[in-house]
């Protein structure tokens, strides 16, 4: 496996805080109430600026896992931005998952991130195929979205911005061919639902993974987004003609590393049907 760090959601953070500053700053002005949900909504604006304005390279190793160590075999691995598992193999077809949107406890100065996802492939190819949901805390507040990215471009694609804690999601990443279909249901808050299908010819196909990721930006691995706990369920994976749960085909249990080698993500064994997990958050970086 590569060593190349990934660079998901790479984002100019730094030009934005300036704005949102000022902003910050008007909400104690005589305009009252009006003034103060302008300036919120001003803030959110920016929240997701920081997001979409993306320097994002255009290679499939952004998702890859950073510098993983085996310990045990297939069994277990440890990486500086992944936690949770992955299935290797080949022709991977289908992915599924589904979650309660954790919730969030923001530092009101420190900026930082949570990704939780299924997709196919960027744990040991070049090709990333993926979706799920986005936890961002930017100066305090608790900004969530649902999302997309597909390979070659690896462009992360937000859609919904409605996301709230609690919210009951189910992702899925389907191919028939070279046809991908990725698509997020937020039965809580429909308008974060979507459905959009791709095409990619050279995808690799091998690996599905369930993965409670800290993004990174320019400057490396971003501080994760205290998020508690994230409990994946239900999830279900096609390889070949064969249809299974994540314990059905070779798996790797994958845990959030930081430099020094400090827990910042636990997994929990898969439970006993094979389908699900929880991923426990210890420390931002």
């Amino acid at each position: 496996m590569a060593n190349r760090v990934p660079r998901f959601l790479r984002y100019s953070i730094a030009a934005a805080l300036p704005a949102l500053g000022l902003l910050i700053g008007g909400l104690g002005s005589p305009a009252g109430a009006s003034t103060q949900a302008s300036a919120s909504a001003q803030a959110a604006a920016l929240a997701k600026a920081a997001i979409t304005q993306l320097t994002i390279g255009q290679h499939g190793t952004d998702h890859r896992v950073s510098s993983p160590r085996e310990l045990k075999g297939l069994t277990s691995v440890e990486s500086t931005n992944w936690s949770g598992y992955a299935d290797t193999g080949s022709s991977f077809s289908k992915v599924t998952g589904s979650w309660s949107e954790p919730s969030a406890s923001c530092s009101s100065r420190t900026t930082s991130l949570a990704a939780f996802w299924v997709g196919i492939d960027g744990y040991s190819s070049d090709s990333v195929e993926q979706d799920g949901t986005l936890i961002e805390c930017y100066r305090g507040t608790a900004y969530q979205y649902s999302w997309w990215e597909m390979y070659p471009t690896n462009d992360i694609q937000v859609v919904g911005e409605s996301l709230a804690a609690g919210d009951s999601i189910t992702a899925s990443v389907v191919r028939s061919g070279t046809s991908y279909t990725l698509a997020v249901t937020d039965s809580t808050h429909s308008a974060n639902s979507f459905s959009t299908t791709q095409t990619c010819s050279g995808c690799a196909n091998s690996s599905a993974e369930w993965i409670a990721e800290a993004p990174s930006s320019s400057s490396g691995v971003e501080p994760l987004a205290h998020f508690s706990t994230w409990n994946d369920s239900g999830s279900t994976v096609t390889e070949g003609s064969t249809s299974g749960v994540i314990s059905s085909f070779t798996d790797d249990e994958i845990t959030m590393i930081d430099n020094s080698g400090a827990v910042k993500a636990q997994p929990g064994a898969l439970n006993g049907g094979g389908n699900g997990f929880s991923v426990t958050w210890e420390r931002a970086s």
